[in-house]
């Protein structure tokens, strides 16, 4: 949206939602058309400006984010999903309700660092434009794998962050997991990554999904030829229930003595949480340990999830 057209459309969401004017005035008092008028009011609820909050006295909604605020400290938007959606669509809901809380937490001169995989393929694809200037995206972990260099995957998901935000893309060009430790401490060592991994230690935001290896929606890291039959059984036997950009914790939050963490490109989950904001996007009761993992681990400052998985985070007594 250019200036004029922003400018345009904040007036007419002003005369429209706080002066009650109807369309035919506004038409009248900008000297346009009805229909222009009525395209300004879809830009101005499309881009962010108008946020439209509808109050149902018997949503459960607000007892369900006041209580998950409470028991695990995060800023939290439920999203409402009819039980009878299948996970792909649930997906779609809360991606699209993802992308519209994030908007507006964007700025100008920001790091935004994030992770590539299902969630936030569908966030990425419900992105309105915001203007901001010498803001970078930066790719929080590789996607090479032994089938595929994961280029087309990440790189599609970065771009379409950097389109909606005028910014600056780096990707990380190195495997999700390196075949042995040593191979990236070598790696990590290289003035090409270690440009990015500067990059990723100035975030003041990361957005991120939570990987769970019982999700019914498949996450892409154990559903992309990432990990073999022998790295299932470590993640198994060392109790993992999920990660964060390839990173593996137990559902107590613990990582110590995960052997796949050694040879993982994505931060340590100790850098993550010095990120000032770290938004998380999780879709999908069957990924409840993993999120409950998450949580445990400090990893966000904010939630955005269905209603069915809100219900059953409160519901088994927290986060415990």
């Amino acid at each position: 949206m250019t200036l004029s057209r922003h400018s345009d459309a904040l007036r007419a969401a002003q005369m429209y939602y706080l002066q009650d004017l109807t369309m035919d005035a506004i038409a009248r008092e900008l000297r346009t058309s009805r229909s222009t008028v009525s395209r300004l009011l879809s830009a101005a609820r499309d881009s962010g400006l108008v946020q439209i909050q509808i109050r149902n006295p018997l949503d459960t909604g607000p007892e369900l984010e006041s209580l998950i605020r409470r028991e695990c400290n995060v800023d939290v938007h439920v999203v409402p999903v009819l039980e009878s959606l299948n996970e792909a669509e649930t997906l779609d809901r809360v991606a699209l309700q993802a992308a519209r809380t994030i908007g507006p937490l964007v700025d100008s001169n920001a790091t935004i660092g994030v992770a590539w995989g299902s969630t936030l393929s569908a966030v990425s694809r419900h992105l309105t434009r915001k203007i901001t200037h010498d803001t970078v995206v930066v790719q929080l972990n590789g996607a090479g794998n032994m089938h595929t260099t994961g280029i087309t995957y990440s790189s599609d998901i970065m771009r379409r962050f950097g389109s909606a935000y005028g910014a600056r893309v780096e990707q990380f060009p190195v495997p999700a997991f390196f075949d042995h430790a040593a191979t990236k401490t070598a790696m990590w060592n290289e003035r090409s990554v270690q440009r990015i991994l500067a990059l990723q230690a100035r975030m003041s935001i990361a957005i991120f999904g939570v990987g769970s290896v019982e999700a019914d929606y498949p996450s892409h890291v154990y559903a992309g030829g990432y990990l073999d039959e022998n790295d299932l059984r470590m993640l198994a036997n060392s109790d993992v229930v999920g990660d964060v950009a390839t990173v593996f914790f137990r559902r107590d939050g613990s990582s110590n003595g995960i052997v796949l963490n050694e040879r993982s490109t994505g931060p340590a989950l100790s850098q993550l949480r010095q990120v000032r904001r770290r938004i998380c996007v999780v879709s999908g009761a069957s990924k409840i340990n993993g999120l409950r993992g998450a949580l445990n681990a400090g990893l966000a400052t904010d939630l955005i999830l269905d209603e069915a998985t809100a219900r059953r985070l409160v519901g088994f007594g927290g986060v415990s």
